[in-house]
């Protein structure tokens, strides 16, 4: 059978029976698929009996030389980027799709799609505004490590982690829809699970309010450095765009807001199926770790860049928190009286 026949909630998380009996179909996948290729009954009849979370691994496994192969043609180490804000509502999707199919209670499973479902639209969205899907674009950190890693050690970092290791990060994120898709014909879904779904939503506001709050400043700072005026309407003061970087809004909070927002949507669900199977931990928190991990090694990168870019970021990264809120530093507002070096535009 594709799913294990489970009777309660705390053996859904179990991966001794949930996913070591079906590491197997992996191997038997490739060549299945290959023989099945021209028809799509066979097609729907192999998907239906492969197991969803080896299924899922497959296909983030299958993208990886992909992405490698275009980067490496293009020498665009965006590639990955493009399909981040896309790739786990796939999979959450496939995961939806799959206990439909199935015939298992759904509920749960539909409304965290359409949450996901909003999470890609805001992602997309903002990747889109600021020219990620440009021929050419390319995340300008790429750029930067390539100047102090050669070629060939930077071809290995690119199959390993870049196209190999962000994709199944991707995938790995979304593996406690797995265990809500298990969990379904057993627990019944109740008001935690609105309460979850909404805490989800809440944080892909913030993310958005963030996004947006970052746009309208750096719109702001483009007319300025053009113009040498503010723009009229800005609720940005010379000393702000002087400055170079945004500490107002969300930003006087959070050095990084969005980021902050961004992690919660996954730690949510990653808490949503805890609860779910009845457990305090399980397996599927590897996603939510790793994607926590990822976040602090480029936010720390990014800062590195930053700080060398913006003499009074240093004061910001003393007085605001890196995601979390900090409760001491002084306010926001004194960088504008801390006498000192030219404000780098």
């Amino acid at each position: 059978m594709a799913l294990p026949m489970l009777k309660s909630a705390v053996a859904c998380a179990d991966f001794s029976k949930t996913v070591q009996p079906y590491i197997s179909q992996l191997n038997d996948l490739p060549p299945q698929v290959f023989q099945s290729a021209t028809s799509p009954q066979a097609l729907k009849d192999l998907y239906l009996n492969t197991n969803p979370l080896v299924s899922a691994f497959a296909f983030s496994l299958f993208l990886a030389p992909i992405f490698l192969v275009i980067s490496e043609i293009n020498r665009n180490y965006s590639q990955v980027d493009r399909a981040w804000s896309l790739l786990p509502t796939v999979y959450n999707i496939h995961y939806a799709l799959y206990g439909h199919a199935k015939g298992v209670p759904t509920q749960r499973l539909n409304s965290l799609t359409i949450i996901s479902a909003i999470w890609s639209a805001r992602l997309t969205f903002n990747y889109w505004r600021k020219g990620g899907y440009t021929v050419g674009s390319e995340d300008y950190r790429w750029e930067v490590l390539r100047k102090y890693i050669n070629p060939p050690l930077f071809f290995i970092f690119n199959v390993t982690f870049i196209s190999l290791a962000q994709s199944v990060l991707l995938f790995t994120v979304t593996t406690p829809t797995y265990l809500l898709l298990l969990t379904s014909p057993i627990v019944t879904p109740d008001m935690t699970d609105m309460i979850f779904s909404q805490f989800m939503l809440v944080s892909v506001f913030l993310a958005f309010t963030a996004d947006q709050q970052q746009w309208d400043f750096q719109n702001a700072k483009k007319s300025y450095q053009s113009t040498a005026k503010v723009p009229p309407g800005s609720r940005f003061s010379a000393r702000d765009l002087d400055r170079g970087f945004l500490t107002k809004g969300l930003w006087s909070l959070s050095r990084h807001p969005n980021f902050l927002a961004e992690q919660s949507v996954w730690i949510t669900l990653y808490l949503w199926s805890c609860w779910t199977t009845h457990t305090y931990y399980n397996w599927s928190g590897i996603g939510a770790v790793a994607y926590m991990a990822l976040f602090q090694a480029s936010t720390w990168f990014t800062e590195l860049i930053t700080a060398k870019k913006y003499p009074d970021y240093k004061i910001y990264q003393q007085r605001v928190g890196k995601f979390v809120p900090s409760l001491v530093g002084g306010a926001i507002g004194e960088l504008n009286d801390d006498a000192g070096e030219k404000k780098k535009v």
